[in-house]
Parts: C-alpha cells; sequence; structure tokens
C-alpha cells in the first residue's frame, strides 16, 4: 500500500540527491520574487499513476505552492492532456521539477505498460500481477503503479509469503529428500495464514507438490501444451500461476491456457518513462517574463 508516509521518504530523498545543498541555478538565476504558473502536460497516451507523489514534491519544497490535479490516478489521458496545473514561487517550483516528473513519468509509464498487459488478457480468467524485480527504494511505488494499470500485486516483500523456487528446491531435494515430505513440513511451519507457493518446471514435479497441500503452483517457462496439460492435472486443488517467457505478443495465448495467474516481471523492470513535461510561465509582478524552456 501507498501511503503518505512512503510517498514523503521517497520524495525526501529523491530531493536530498537531486539538491543536496539548493539549486545553485533557481537561486542564482531566478529572482527572488518570481512566481511561476505550470501545466504538467502529457506528451504522449497512458495511464496516469503517481499524482500523489507529484504533489508531495512541491509541498516539501514551499507550503505555496498550489498544486492542482486535473486527472487522478489510473485515469487513461490522451497526447497534449493537461495532467495538474501548478502555481506559486518560482524557485521551488523550478528546483521541483525534474524530480516530480521523474517518478511520475516512472510510474506512469509503469501503469501503461500494465494496461496494454490487462487489456491483451480481457475476457479471460487470468489475472495479470507483477513481482519483485522493482527498482530498489521505489518498489511501493511501482507497485502502486501496476493497480492504477489494472494489474495485482504479487507478494510484496520475502517476509509476506513462502514462495519456493528451483534453487530453494535444489538445496532442500539435496542428499536424496523427499520433496513431498519436505513440503509437508513446511506447511506445518508457516502460520496458517501465510500462502505456500511452490515452482515447478516439468510436469513430473506437480503430483508431488499437490500432494503436500500447498496453495500456488508456478508453472514456469512452461509452453503452450504443458501449461493446458498443467491446469488439467491440478485441476482446480492450487492456484496455477504461469510465468517466464511473457510478453504482450504471448500473453493472450498464455492466458487462453486456463491459468489463474500471469506474473509478469517486464512491468516494473521494463518499463520506459513515460513522456510528460512541465510547460512554465513566469510573472514577476505584473510583468511577464519569456517562458521557460
Amino acid at each position: 500500500m501507498l501511503t503518505a508516509a512512503i510517498i514523503d521518504s521517497v520524495v525526501r530523498s529523491a530531493l536530498a540527491e537531486d539538491a543536496p545543498c539548493g539549486d545553485a541555478t533557481s537561486e542564482f538565476l531566478i529572482p527572488a520574487e518570481a512566481y511561476a504558473r505550470a501545466d504538467l502536460v502529457a506528451r504522449e497516451p497512458g495511464v496516469l499513476a503517481g499524482i500523489d507523489v507529484a504533489r508531495a514534491v512541491f509541498a516539501q519544497l514551499s507550503p505555496q505552492i498550489r498544486f492542482e490535479p486535473v486527472l487522478t490516478d489510473a485515469d487513461r489521458f490522451d497526447r497534449a492532456q493537461v495532467v495538474a496545473r501548478i502555481e506559486g514561487p518560482a524557485r521551488p517550483l523550478l528546483t521541483g521539477e525534474r524530480v516530480a516528473l521523474n517518478l511520475l513519468q516512472r510510474m506512469s509509464g509503469v501503469a501503461t505498460l500494465t494496461a496494454a498487459y490487462v487489456d491483451a488478457v480481457a475476457g479471460t480468467a487470468a489475472r495479470i500481477v507483477d513481482t519483485r524485480k522493482t527498482t530498489p527504494g521505489l518498489r511501493a511505488l511501482e507497485r502502486h503503479a501496476v493497480v492504477c494499470g489494472g494489474g495485482r500485486n504479487h507478494r510484496f516483500s520475502l517476509s509476506d509469503a513462502v514462495m519456493a523456487k528451483d534453487n530453494h528446491l535444489a538445496v532442500l531435494t539435496a542428499g536424496g529428500r523427499d520433496l513431498t515430505t519436505e513440503l509437508r513440513a513446511l506447511r506445518d511451519r508457516v502460520p496458517h495464514t501465510m500462502a505456500v507457493e511452490v515452482e515447478v518446471d516439468r510436469l513430473d514435479q506437480i503430483e508431488p507438490v499437490l500432494a503436500a497441500g500447498v496453495d500456488v503452483i508456478m508453472l514456469d517457462n512452461f509452453t503452450l501444451d504443458q501449461l493446458r496439460a498443467g491446469v488439467r492435472l491440478i485441476a482446480g486443488r492450487a492456484v496455477v500461476e504461469a510465468s517466464g517467457g511473457v510478453d504482450l505478443g504471448t500473453v493472450r495465448a498464455i492466458a487462453e491456457t486456463g491459468v489463474d495467474v500471469i506474473s509478469v516481471g517486464a512491468l516494473t523492470h521494463s518499463a520506459r518513462a513515460l513522456d510528460l513535461a512541465l510547460d512554465i510561465d513566469i510573472e514577476i509582478g505584473d510583468s511577464r517574463v519569456a517562458p521557460v524552456p
């Protein structure tokens, strides 16, 4: 969940990185009395995410800056559409421009890519979910952006659920230990409220995993025929997640195999920043000066 505390922490860190000892250009070049009005404008169509994050950037820099959203998170927009209007003292407004844009562009890029995947599987029962392949320090923001795009969140961190992947199983079964027995022992140890997911990369692994009573089985890098066979074999006894080899060209066919969940690392690790810009005019008293490029 993207809370105000998380937003404030991320924004504070980003501003400290970008202006550790102030904004030399604005402070030396822009008159103290200069007042700016700006439109936050989309240069391409997309899905909005991060409007409260952008607002927080300017709020931290000056309580005198007025930030008025025109759109809200999860809204779709067209090219040249105004996303928000901002006005206030020019110096802090200019100082916050790049940080606000960086975060908003990143989050809106994730939301827009997610929406493309969600649209691609429309009419199937499959849910599009993210992964832990997120930007360090920005996971909560990127996960929020996935939801804005119509996707769902996987576990937030390693603490949230048990997810035994191929390397875990290799260690677990070293020395000939029985997979079903070890997973049953795991099931007995974890709290009853905690889900247990196991990744398999072969069809013959499914039955031993099912026999342990796990909640979710991830079918990793299965072909379409193998996915269909896996769904039939599991037959509703666990949630079926497909992972690996997922892109916009393949996701529809994967969804049509009958899987419940499709996890897509690309939503966060490969989304490009959306093109947004801040168009600014500056006033000093009653005389207008040239727009800032």
